[in-house]
């Protein structure tokens, strides 16, 4: 499914050595007495690409709900970059770096696809009635920058040639990477990708694999959750897996290729 050369052993940039850039440290989320995260801890390296599995039903969802401050813990916290997040809002989280895709891509489907990506844009000169009067040579400015740079990330995801296009023409891949592009809109130090290979056919999810490596090559740190066995151990430098909740096992991907309680637990072996 994916190129050998992708693997992580061919990387330029393995596992780091500094402190993780997201932490979760004991989380519990219930949900009418049931433990959909129970205790749960995880820690995300900078540079890494992470992955997160489970059986259906682990709690992998609520997890990343929980990280990405969609849902508050009842206990426990998340740190970004050494700060605790878990009580704010998504919008500030993305402001600090930190943004998320999710597993059915969002877009909104009667605006275009370059007015999509530019929606994600943050502190403009614009945003402030009066500089649209006042600074209007810079609102401008920043503007033409902005749309240069949106374009530049749709020729990246091969999305150029429909840049004026409804997004809800799209295909689900498509709107995959137009979603994974207006995420790098932000700039962000740590992108959580939910299921990026989900519902989107073999040649897709080669392109989206290429440039996940790609732009981690660049820096970019990332955690995915995926079914696909062959895009999380072909990518991640450490897994992460779940069951019933809770932690089971994490390690590099041979070591969870070799773990028998994951064979039980996830494949059913």
């Amino acid at each position: 499914m994916v190129d050998k050369a992708m693997n992580m052993g061919d990387r330029s940039n393995t596992a780091p050595t500094t402190s993780a850039i997201l932490s979760a440290r004991n989380l519990s989320k219930s949900f009418g007495g049931v433990h959909a995260v129970n205790n749960v801890s995880l820690d995300v390296a900078p540079g890494s690409i992470t992955g997160l599995i489970g059986p259906n039903g682990a709690g992998k969802t609520t997890l990343f709900q929980l990280l990405s401050c969609f849902l508050q813990p009842d206990q426990g916290e998340v740190l970004f970059d050494g700060s605790p997040i878990h009580t704010l809002q998504p919008y500030q989280i993305a402001q600090q770096g930190l943004v998320r895709t999710f597993q059915v891509a969002r877009a909104l489907s009667r605006l275009s696809v370059m007015e999509n990506m530019l929606l994600a844009t943050q502190h403009q000169t614009g945003e402030s009635f009066w500089n649209v009067w006042l600074r209007s040579r810079q609102v401008a400015q920043q503007e033409r920058e902005q749309r240069d740079r949106a374009f530049e990330l749709l020729e990246m995801v091969g999305l150029a040639a429909k840049a004026n296009d409804y997004a809800g023409a799209l295909s689900g891949g498509q709107r995959k990477l137009l979603e994974m592009a207006r995420a790098l809109m932000v700039r962000p130090k740590l992108i959580l990708l939910d299921e990026p290979a989900a519902g989107v056919n073999p040649t897709l999810i080669n392109q989206i694999c290429e440039h996940i490596v790609n732009w981690n090559r660049q820096g970019m740190t990332f955690l995915i959750i995926e079914h696909n066995m062959d895009v999380i151990m072909s990518l991640c430098d450490r897994v992460w897996v779940m069951a019933e909740g809770r932690n089971l096992a994490d390690g590099n991907p041979a070591e969870i290729q070799s773990n028998t309680q994951v064979l039980e637990a996830y494949l059913g072996q």
